[in-house]
């Protein structure tokens, strides 16, 4: 393929035609996967970002001709497989993104694939396990259940067990259930006085997420504890299922679909209503601003949902800049390597959780802004687990000789898969801290 100047506007996307029977067309796919792989085999500019990219580069470099387009096509899932959609190569890597003429969107274009692979049935039970949170759910909040199981996840035996059966490394870690959900013990509302910004509304409606509800509380009960200190009014929202981002990684679009259905109408009530609304984990923040308006743009629920969506450090230092954010931090943090993951990254917002911890006296944050390997379930892949790590060494290097007081990363799986890795790499076992519980920790409430 001729060379083509790279466009030098902002990426932009089209919206996802996943409803029309073209969308799952495998012929449609091929030929569409030949044109794309084409244009990455001549730039190469992504190979250092995933396994995805040198998967495909080996298969392009074993052919006779040294051409994309004589790749076997029964080998296309070799790339596919490798591809979970961290959206780092659209965002920062790819010349050719649109409103480029070549209009490529690789994760999209994995995405079509993997959504024709889960219609054909051709998903893992791990995979479909692993997806359904709102099912593993149901195991936390049950003292004796949850012991159980976390002693499971912890027991070599057991792991291995798991490993043969369901195919999850085990050598992976894995989060621990919750004995009791942040939403059943959580203060459901506070009742300060609302002060609206030039910047940010003055109430926020907190989506506790999948993650911190069932497996890390603590993490919320630090969010509500700083929106408590900075008389932030805010209100836990009334029900809520998953946001669908680990269905949407397994191409269940019709599971996507139907979380969609389920959470639109209670969190656009509170986008009306002129909360900000908040969740502390950066895959869900994502999927309301950018994957749920791609395949509903006509929704005016989602619509007004993606507008009324925050990162929870994108609203503080929005609301710092409006004046209305206390500084009167009482505990230094020393030395703390940074992680920003890869799905805040593509939020486009800047390095807010930097920014507001270097507000803290006596703390320096060195930021590593690179993939943890982790990505969702990916990271505990038996056949995926290795590669995960090796993605993430040199994350665990950088963060790791830091000599840190304290690592930390907005994504709570990717800190763990961090500290693991660390720990792995014999550079120390510093005390692992999500971004929100250093706030609470720097305000000393």
């Amino acid at each position: 393929m001729p060379h083509k100047e790279g466009s030098l506007e902002a990426p932009t996307r089209h919206p996802l035609d996943w409803r029309s029977e073209a969308f799952y067309d495998q012929a449609q796919l091929d030929t569409e996967l030949a044109r794309v792989f084409d244009i990455c085999a001549g730039c190469r500019r992504c190979v250092s970002l995933c396994g995805a990219f040198p998967a495909l580069f080996d298969l392009v470099d074993e052919t006779d001709t040294g051409e994309a387009h004589d790749v076997d096509k029964s080998l296309y899932g070799k790339v596919v497989d490798q591809c979970y959609l961290c959206d780092l190569c659209y965002m920062t890597k790819c010349p050719y993104v649109p409103p480029h003429p070549w209009n490529v969107d690789f994760p999209h274009l994995m995405l079509r694939a993997k959504a024709i692979h889960y219609r054909k049935g051709e998903v893992k039970l791990r995979d479909r396990v692993l997806s359904n949170t709102d099912a593993l759910g149901q195991l936390a909040g049950i003292p004796v259940v949850t012991q159980s199981v976390n002693a499971v996840n912890h027991t070599k035996v057991m792991r291995g067990a798991m490993e043969d059966m369901l195919g999850v490394d085990r050598k992976a870690w894995l989060p621990d259930f919750a004995t009791r959900k942040f939403r059943n013990v959580a203060k459901r509302a506070s009742t300060s006085e609302v002060r609206e910004g030039e910047r940010t509304p003055g109430k926020v409606a907190i989506y506790a997420t999948c993650y911190v509800n069932f497996n890390e509380p603590g993490i919320g009960h630090d969010l509500l504890a700083v929106l408590d200190h900075n008389e932030i009014p805010y209100e836990l929202v009334k029900s809520e299922w998953c946001c669908g981002m680990p269905l949407l990684e397994q191409g269940n679009l019709e599971g996507v679909a139907h979380k969609q259905a389920q959470n639109m109408p209670m969190l656009a009530r509170y986008a009306r209503e002129g909360y900000a609304l908040i969740g502390a984990v950066p895959s869900c923040v994502l999927m309301y601003k950018h994957e749920l308006p791609l395949m509903f743009p006509d929704d005016a629920n989602t619509k007004a949902v993606s507008d009324a969506f925050w990162d929870p450090f994108e609203y503080l230092v929005a609301r710092h800049r409006d004046g209305l954010l206390k500084t009167d931090f009482r505990a230094p943090l020393g030395n703390v390597s940074y992680h920003v993951p890869c799905h805040a990254r593509v939020q486009n917002i800047g390095r807010k959780t930097f920014d507001l911890l270097s507000l803290v006296p006596d703390t320096k944050v060195t930021v590593v802004e690179r993939c943890s390997g982790h990505a969702g379930t990916f990271g505990v892949k038996k056949e995926f687990h290795a590669m995960s790590m090796k993605i993430g060494t040199p994350v665990f290097k950088q963060m790791g000789q830091a000599a840190p007081n304290f690592i930390s990363s907005d994504c709570q799986l990717a800190g763990h898969h961090i500290a693991q890795g660390i720990e792995e790499n014999n550079l120390g076992e510093p005390p692992l801290a999500h971004p929100i519980t250093l706030l609470r920790r720097a305000y000393g409430i």
